[in-house]
């Protein structure tokens, strides 16, 4: 087997007469030599024509090629040793699904619902403009990562086996392309099913998961550490350790820490706004202006600039995507992106969002660990308001915004739900605004044609990430609960499925450590 860098095409790569041609002569060997081609990694470059850059294992004549197996080593945990698991997103499927490769015992409880009655109290939620406060966008089966196009892109390569990640979705789905492309994408029209059978593999082996249940507190044993949890309903669920797990809007888990005067900290976040463009538009300008192939995907693009002391970015970018009202609570109104495998709509949009810190909100001090928290509340309170007391979406086209004129005319979006024309200086904080308003003529400067009246701003994206920090020390414990492992989003410690997968699958490995001395 021989490995090798190809720059190919769009034609060459998906032509499987063309991509035998290139890597032959890039080997310097007949065509008639190659016996399989396998892509192991890709990415598509568009700064100078259009190519994808990829990594590819060549089999010749007399080399035998084994296609991959992507299924799990489970273990029937029946009579394993307990693991209590709070939440059902990424981090605790992901640490559910590892459990059962160590032959531990996971018991997943989960405040929502399971996906298929997830999918028709969202669909309410859409209709009637009424939040059910324990299912919707962000709380159930599989977590805020369920709709949100299930983007598999992360940084955290020093964290853990990304790879081992991307198989168990595989093993439960996915297509295959995800472990070679490098901005991976699943859609969210696949992920339900891939989680119920994520859900199927961990009963199957043993797990238990229960739905509708909503932790109010932890159980402690007599010499002070945690075994297990109180759910709302009185039902009392023992374990030989609790992995916290319940993603960043899970705001009464912190209210309890801060009730209990468990150790919490303020943590930096992101707050500002979901732009829209046509797809189309996006594809000129990440594609210059050509008629590009249909064997192109839906352009993306990933922005960032520095406005004084504050980052601006662009965050969970969905090409042919939607925006969805993400409120989890009565009185806030939220906007996040999503969308589907084929990544249709005529649509692209992203979040944009600006760095929050204690020294932006001074005013908020007094609220300690929990001020961030408050301050996004607030934000989110306003844009609830400034809606007229609904899950209307606060919106402006994105150059009124900058010139500072009202909100009269709006272009039509493609948010699930109605919008209302907002000055969106009556929703955002006037140092949120000021670095949005520099931040998109800076991104015009690096994508002509980002800054232009077809762009559209949807009030408020601020669910970015946690704005509060449950502390963990090495071991993985909170420092005054012992047997407590709190990770992924909710616990600061993740930014997204895989990230918060892995986290997950590293606490994991941190009990067996302890159970095993």
């Amino acid at each position: 087997m021989h490995t090798l860098d190809l720059t190919l095409t769009p034609e060459e790569y998906h032509n499987r007469t063309l991509l035998y041609n290139a890597a032959a002569a890039k080997l310097g060997v007949s065509v008639g030599d190659i016996v399989h081609v396998e892509i192991v990694r890709r990415s598509l470059d568009s700064r100078r024509g259009i190519r994808y850059h990829a990594q590819a294992e060549i089999y010749l004549n007399g080399e035998e090629y084994i296609a991959p197996d992507h299924k799990g080593l489970y273990q029937d945990c029946r009579h394993g040793k307990r693991i209590v698991i709070v939440g059902a997103g990424p981090a605790g499927l992901f640490a559910a699904l590892h459990a059962l490769e160590l032959g531990l015992k996971p018991i997943i409880v989960e405040r929502g619902k399971a996906v298929e009655e997830r999918k028709r109290d969202i669909t309410q939620l859409v209709r009637s403009g009424t939040v059910n406060g324990d299912s919707n966008w962000c709380f159930g089966e599989g977590g805020a990562g369920t709709y949100s196009d299930g983007k598999l892109y992360t940084r955290s390569t020093k964290r853990g086996d990304i790879s081992s990640i991307l198989k168990r979705f595989i093993e439960h789905g996915a297509d295959e392309k995800i472990m070679i492309d490098a901005h991976a994408h699943i859609g969210t029209d696949r992920l339900s099913d891939i989680i119920a059978k994520m859900r199927n593999t961990i009963e199957g082996y043993g797990g238990e998961i229960y739905f509708k249940k909503r932790v109010n507190d932890f159980l402690l044993s007599p010499d002070g550490e945690v075994c297990g949890v109180l759910c709302a309903d009185g039902d009392c669920i023992e374990g030989e350790a609790v992995i916290l797990a319940t993603g960043h809007s899970a705001r009464d888990i912190y209210d309890l820490f801060h009730r209990k005067g468990w150790a919490l900290e303020a943590k930096p976040f992101a707050l500002g706004v979901r732009v829209e463009h046509p797809q189309q538009l996006i594809d000129d300008i990440q594609y210059h202006g050509r008629n590009h192939s249909p064997l192109l995907p839906p352009a993306a693009y990933s922005l960032t600039t520095q406005v004084g002391s504050h980052g601006v970015f662009s965050f969970c970018m969905c090409p042919g995507g939607v925006i969805v009202p993400a409120a989890t609570a009565d009185g806030e109104q939220v906007v996040n992106g999503m969308s589907n495998a084929s990544r249709s709509s005529q649509y692209a949009n992203s979040g944009i969002a600006v760095t929050v810190t204690m020294n932006d909100v001074p005013e908020y001090s007094r609220y300690g660990e929990m001020a961030l928290l408050h301050f996004q509340q607030d934000v989110e309170r306003a844009a609830y308001e400034a809606a007229g007391g609904s899950l209307k979406a606060p919106c402006q086209r994105l150059v009124d915004f900058c010139e500072g004129r009202g909100a009269s005319r709006l272009n039509r979006t493609n948010y699930m739900g109605q919008c209302v024309a907002v000055p969106l200086t009556e929703v955002l904080p006037d140092f949120v605004s000021k670095s949005l308003r520099q931040a998109f003529r800076d991104f015009d400067r690096k994508m002509r044609g980002f800054y232009t009246e077809q762009a559209s701003l949807l009030a408020v994206e601020s669910r970015t990430s946690s704005p509060v920090r449950i502390p963990r020390g090495d071991d993985g414990q909170h420092p005054q609960l012992r047997r407590l492992y709190p990770c992924g989003e909710g616990a600061g410690y993740a930014g997204g499925i895989v990230s918060s997968a892995i986290d997950g699958v590293n606490a994991v490995d941190r009990i067996a450590a302890l159970l095993n001395k």
